[in-house]
């Protein structure tokens, strides 16, 4: 039976205390319920404790469960609530996160991670001997905690409709939250709310946007500029959000002269620091916080409120296999969340690093993460649930039909799921390592090859990225965190000892450590085996790497990799403005152990296709893991149908007109003419549609060639003619519409040129006298343009009208020319003279 009077009076403070009448109510009535309580309310320690009948003795002991989105605030919700009971936390509140749990037989509330939950669920979708389910911080939008709602509505609906369910935000957007819960009642509690004033505190000069998970040091300077300007303006701790770990790191190095205590709150953070900052201090404190300062944690003591605006959203690049972090320009609701930190408990500051107008162009909610992240692990978890395609989950966003796609692609590959989407015994299996799908393959198979220690240790290297500080080199940052007492050795040892209960016993094998690790990372990851480009760079300088994925990628600047052959990626971003991705983390790897790893990529085909370097058919075998060309040798007798395609191919590249011969002036010059005087059914002679109807016109020659030099060869006039249209029979008049030669009064035959928009005739002026009227081509639609030239060959003028010329232009072509070629005759009256190809007869 629970006694109130052992209870820390200030629970009696909590402004949410107002709200617990309501929140029994509609539990006890529909089961379900969406609490909005501002940060600092007591929604997270004090509705649990209501919830679980410690606060009345009037009300039944209930076991409540509640949710929470990081494992620090799973910590800190716990021992806040144990501290409000008067006792140590394991008692009547326990906590577990992956790798620590703290509960014993008297634990009637348990806080979790939603991975926590999302794994008892997959165990047991029963989950016997809770009553209660509190999915806190809904408003966040994280991954696992829409997943864990779906799967709790669907207990509900089927198995366990007595089974309570309440929805926390610190928010007060619930319409969509109560009608997901089929219209649930909102509970509000309202927080003593005090005036915060806004500054404006943009950087003096302009800095570059972030990249990747890259933020401007000039911005970063900045901020620590305006933490220092903050301290001396106002009272109080100050709380400085800032995106991630090393831009924390970075800003306390510049605060390390202020007169405060500066601590850093975020997942990585020794235990002892994490509680120093969420305890009340007698001195003055700068806590520089990820989000996770937004609503999760209560930082007491703050007065001002130092905002970069920045935040971190996942992102994945499924056409590189790169996924990762990136930085953000904050939402307009987080920037509320992190100001309302300054007046929790007087009125505060917050000064904000932009520029007022640049939150017209901000997103007024963060992106859902289910729009963002890599979905293998979701799609994981619905194949288990057995809903493949997750269309039967009540999800307050449904996931990208792409990434779901690649997700189903990727759990193929790893024998997670069938064809049809359905998990297969593996992938229960290695969804319930509770790691990403693909890790839980390098620790299922690693361990068999290597051992479940060292498979265990370099999954847990994986599973939480190591400090950049360690290298690259992840086998050198193995054998440093195997001796290394720090809070990242910590962590990674109690991942470890989790793994190793997953692994099994495997017993070592006699590879080296070397071999192991970059095994283990290949095994996770085999689309990112890497092989050098250059086998033996010059000295000094580094080879760029390609993936087996296609992707480039080149070590980071100081590696500590050095000139390997081969490497295992376990991380890498793409650098702004770099067509290739950046390794961060990789291992040491060989050629066997590549094809070993990669053993689902390796391929052995024939490859028959158009070298552009090359302007040649190549024909060869050709063995590889993915895009890594292992060996190749020539093909002595290729598939006649993949040289015939290369072929094609290679016209389509190149051109028609490039790759065979044409006889200039030709037969398709005629047809080109009168497929623009006349159209149909003379036909299109353009490269591209030459190669449309390559079938009607280049057969059977094309089907016989196997090389560029055979293309040559083809007598492309007769091959032409078969276009010709034979059927209608207009065919036997292309002489009289667009002939080849025209016979003019001297009686020679002159070749007509059809290589220019407006076919011509080049004749030596006095081969046409007595002839007036200019002939026409195409049934008389398109004039003859007639190029008249000197006795020597060379243009004297161009006329369509001959007549017209005779009239008016001749007597001074006649007057120019006489003279410098007296022999030539030059009549008064070209009109009527004889034609002639002959000189004047000697006086």
């Amino acid at each position: 039976m629970p006694n109130p009077g052992s209870l820390n009076p200030a629970w009696r403070e909590l402004p949410v205390r107002s709200a617990l009448p309501a929140l029994h109510d509609a539990l006890d009535g529909p089961g379900t319920a969406v609490l909005a309580a501002p940060p600092g309310t007591g929604k997270t320690t004090l509705v649990p404790l209501a919830l679980a009948g410690l606060l009345d003795p009037e009300r039944p002991t209930l076991r409540v469960l509640v949710a929470e989105p990081r494992r620090l605030a799973v910590r800190a919700a716990a021992r806040r609530m144990a501290w409000l009971l008067g006792e140590a936390v394991g008692g009547r509140v326990g906590y577990t996160v992956r790798g620590d749990r703290r509960v014993g037989p008297e634990t009637v509330v348990e806080v979790v991670t939603t991975g926590v939950l999302l794994q008892r669920l997959q165990r047991d979708q029963e989950l016997p001997g809770v009553d209660v389910v509190v999915l806190d911080e809904c408003h966040e939008r994280h991954l696992d905690a829409d997943t864990a709602l779906a799967f709790l509505l669907d207990v509900r609906a089927a198995l366990r409709p007595e089974l309570r369910l309440v929805c926390a935000s610190a928010t007060s957007d619930t319409a969509a939250w109560a009608e997901l819960l089929g219209g649930a009642p909102v509970v509000e509690a309202h927080g003593v709310s005090h005036p915060v004033e806004t500054v404006w505190a943009p950087p003096p000069r302009a800095v570059r946007p972030a990249h990747g998970t890259r933020v401007d040091p000039a911005l970063l300077d900045h901020v620590a500029a305006t933490v220092r300007r903050a301290l001396a303006e106002q009272e109080g701790d100050v709380l400085c959000f800032l995106p991630g770990v090393g831009e924390i790191s970075r800003v306390a190095g510049q605060l390390s002269t202020v007169a405060a205590d500066v601590l850093q709150l975020h997942g990585r953070a020794p235990q002892a620091v994490q509680d120093a900052a969420l305890a009340p201090s007698d001195g003055r404190r700068v806590v520089l916080a990820t989000a996770v300062a937004e609503s999760s944690l209560t930082v007491p003591g703050v007065r001002v409120v130092v905002d970069a605006g920045l935040a971190r959203e996942p992102r994945t690049d499924h056409a590189r296999g790169l996924a990762g972090l990136v930085t953000v320009r904050a939402s307009l609701a987080a920037a509320r969340q992190r100001a309302g930190r300054a007046g929790r408990e007087a009125p505060g500051t917050v000064y904000r690093c932009w520029n007022e107008a640049e939150d017209a162009l901000a997103a007024r909610f963060p992106t859902p993460e289910i729009a963002l992240a890599d979905l293998t692990t979701f799609a994981l978890q619905a194949a288990c649930w057995g809903d493949p395609d997750a269309t039967g989950l009540a999800l307050p966003d449904a996931p990208p039909a792409g990434a779901m796609a690649a997700a189903r692609q990727t759990l193929q590959a790893l024998g997670a799921v069938d064809t049809d989407g359905r998990s297969t015994q593996r992938g229960v299996r290695l969804a319930r390592t509770g790691l990403h799908p693909r890790l839980g393959r390098a620790l299922v198979d690693g361990a068999p090859a290597v051992g479940a220690r060292r498979a265990a240790e370099v999954v847990a290297l994986l599973s939480e990225e190591p400090p950049r500080a360690l290298g690259d080199d992840l086998g050198a940052v193995w054998r440093a965190v195997r001796s290394s007492s720090d809070p990242y050795a910590g962590r990674w040892r109690e991942e470890v000892r989790r793994l190793l209960r997953a692994a099994g016993s495997e017993p070592a094998t006699q590879l080296p450590d070397t071999t192991a690790a970059g095994l283990v990372v290949a095994l996770a990851f085999p689309e990112r085996i890497a092989r050098a480009r250059v086998e033996r760079p010059a000295p000094g300088e580094r080879s760029p790497y390609l993936m087996a994925s296609g992707t480039a990628a080149e070590l980071a600047p100081g590696t500590a990799l050095g000139a390997l052959p081969w490497l295992a990626i376990a991380a890498a971003d793409r650098p702004a403005g770099s067509h290739s991705a950046r390794i961060l983390h990789a291992a040491a790897l060989d050629e066997d152990t590549a094809r070993l790893a990669g053993a689902s990529l390796l391929e052995s085909r024939e490859e028959v296709h158009w070298d552009t370097r090359r302007d040649e058919v190549v024909s060869r075998r050709v063995e590889s893991l993915g895009a890594i060309e292992l060996a190749e040798k020539p093909l002595n007798r290729p598939d006649r149908a993949l040289v015939r395609t290369a072929i094609l191919e290679g016209l389509a590249r190149e051109g028609v007109s490039a790759l065979l011969t044409w006889p200039s002036p030709g037969l398709r010059e005629r047809l080109a003419f009168l497929y623009s005087a006349i159209g149909e059914p003379w036909p299109d002679v353009s490269d591209a549609a030459l190669l449309e109807r390559a079938e009607e016109w280049l057969e059977p020659e094309l089907s016989r060639a196997r090389r560029r030099a055979d293309l040559a060869r083809i007598d492309t006039t007769a091959a032409l003619q078969r276009l010709l249209p034979w059927a209608t029979g207009e065919a036997g008049r292309l002489d009289e519409l667009a002939p080849e030669r025209i016979t003019v009064p001297s009686g020679s035959k002159i070749r007509v040129d059809y290589s220019t928009e407006r076919p011509f005739l080049a004749v030596k002026l006095q081969e046409l006298f007595g002839w007036t009227a200019t002939p026409a081509l195409a049934a008389g639609r398109v004039p003859l343009t007639i190029h008249l030239l000197s006795p020597a060959g060379r243009p004297a003028a161009v006329t369509g009208d001959l007549e017209s010329f005779w009239h008016n232009g001749y007597r001074a072509v006649r007057a120019e020319l006489r003279g410098r070629y007296p022999r030539h005759p030059w009549p008064e009256d070209p009109s009527t003279a004889e034609p002639t190809r002959r000189l004047n007869p000697r006086n």
